[in-house]
């Protein structure tokens, strides 16, 4: 799969799943997708979330593995 590709399916999952943050006060950035690794910001009551560790590797990287050919992770990255 040609990266264009890859970044469009991720972007579209991710805008699926937004909703689901943004109603608990939080939101996602997207920053890189680099050799398969998704790296993202987590932002507003995201960002600190106790419960973020689960979100992350539970709900949007099992989605993304599960979804998209050549995803091999999330890694969230503190700016």
């Amino acid at each position: 799969m040609d990266q264009q590709t890859m970044v469009t399916q991720v972007n579209t999952l991710i805008t699926k799943v937004r909703p689901y943050l943004q109603r608990d006060g939080g939101d996602i950035e997207i920053i890189s997708i680099d050799d398969g690794i998704v790296y993202v910001k987590m932002l507003g009551a995201c960002d600190g979330c106790m419960a973020i560790d689960i979100t992350l590797k539970q709900g949007i990287e099992t989605m993304l593995l599960e979804n998209v050919p050549g995803i091999i992770g999330v890694v969230m990255v503190e700016e």
